[in-house]
């Protein structure tokens, strides 16, 4: 077990420095860390250094002052990040390392969680043990915390000839290990047909099909509940909404039924681009927050010290009656989306908009000032 204290002990306290993978949300960590007064460091690699080391990096003084990345630590591969002189590096910088979804894809593509829980030599911010719940190939998975928490999820079946009505089928993208196929059937003929189809497009294999999810489609519009665990205050909050925008799928939507009928059999490939920002009905806001607690109670049991900070639950509401939340998916770290700052719910608490980046600064800062760092990292 990794030991934050020990770890701590080396550093300057007063010059903690929150430190990201180069990708998916860190200028959201650069930003609110300086905001809060704390350092910030990019890990970048050979090819894609020029957002943090150029674009948005810290410069010009007083009035004239731009950007928000204080200084980047270039590798030649994310994975490249466990080596020990990086973490020699990253320790004498002072840094609390804070996991996005990059981090978690690129290092597991070349090591275990294992092995990712015992290299990685600086604190974490959130739980380093919990990251591991994502993937769906995992025992103790999203899928058993949700059950254990009693929310509602798809239900699953588990073969293609069991398939009685619209499902979703998610399987690993051939290509891009990152990345997900995702297609739709109602049967197993249907099933075969799109996977065949997936096949020849190079976006699925057969190995990928071997374990794919089949779950039933949840027909409703989609919304990310982003919220953050403190433990400094003892409070499940939640920050912001929002949902995704996705290739091709949405350039598909955009078109008529006449003019979808013209593509063929063009795969539907729901890969990420961006997100935009949503909001809920108010009737709605108390059963999210009855998910959150009961998510955060199922995971403290099962990963302890369980949810520390963001996490989310993403959703699509179905009619019902009374319509509801179903979980299709679990995001147990920094959300991508720093769009959710333009949600009204953080100003409702806070009374102004407040970043994912930022809640996580403030909360490391007022963690340091109680002494309490070990209750917020791992």
């Amino acid at each position: 077990m990794f030991d934050v204290a020990a770890a701590l002990a080396g550093y300057d306290l007063e010059r903690l420095t929150l430190a990201c993978v180069g990708s998916h949300s860190a200028l959201d960590v650069c930003a609110g860390a300086r905001k809060v007064g704390l350092r910030n460091l990019v890990i970048t690699a050979a090819g894609r250094e020029q957002t943090y080391a150029r674009h948005f990096a810290v410069r010009g003084d007083g009035r004239e002052h731009r950007g928000c990345v204080d200084e980047t630590l270039q590798v030649q591969r994310f994975p490249d990040l466990l080596k020990p002189e990086v973490q020699e590096q990253l320790l004498r910088r002072n840094v609390i390392f804070v996991p996005n979804r990059s981090f978690e894809v690129y290092l597991h593509q070349r090591y275990s969680y294992d092995e990712i829980e015992r290299g990685m030599r600086v604190p974490f911010f959130g739980s380093r043990t919990l990251l591991r719940a994502e993937e769906r190939g995992e025992d103790s998975n999203q899928y058993a915390l949700l059950e254990q928490a009693g929310i509602p999820y798809p239900r699953q079946f588990e073969h293609p000839d069991r398939i009685d009505r619209l499902v979703m089928v998610k399987a690993p993208h051939a290509k891009v290990s990152f990345e997900r196929a995702f297609f739709l059937c109602s049967s197993r003929a249907e099933y075969d047909a799109q996977a065949q189809r997936l096949k020849l497009a190079g976006v699925l294999n057969d190995e990928g099909l071997a374990g794919a999810v089949i779950e039933e489609f949840a027909l409703g519009p989609t919304v990310n509940l982003n919220f953050f665990r403190s433990k400094v205050l003892g409070e499940l909050e939640l920050i912001g909404t929002d949902t995704r925008r996705q290739t091709n799928l949405d350039g598909v939507r955009a078109l008529l039924a006449e003019q979808q009928a013209w593509l063929g059999s063009t795969p539907v490939k729901m890969e990420e681009a961006g997100h935009i920002a949503t909001t809920l009905t108010e009737s709605m806001l108390e059963r999210a927050y009855d998910l959150g607690e009961r998510f955060v109670r199922a995971a403290d049991a099962a990963f302890a010290p369980g949810i520390i900070g963001p996490f989310a639950l993403q959703c699509a509401i179905v009619s019902g009656p009374p319509k509801d939340f179903v979980v299709f998916d679990v995001s147990l770290r920094i959300p991508g989306s720093p769009g959710t700052r333009y949600t009204p719910y953080s100003a409702y608490l806070w009374g102004r908009d407040i970043a994912v980046g930022e809640r996580i600064a403030m909360e490391v800062a007022w963690a340091r000032e109680q002494q309490r760092l070990p209750d917020v990292l791992t």
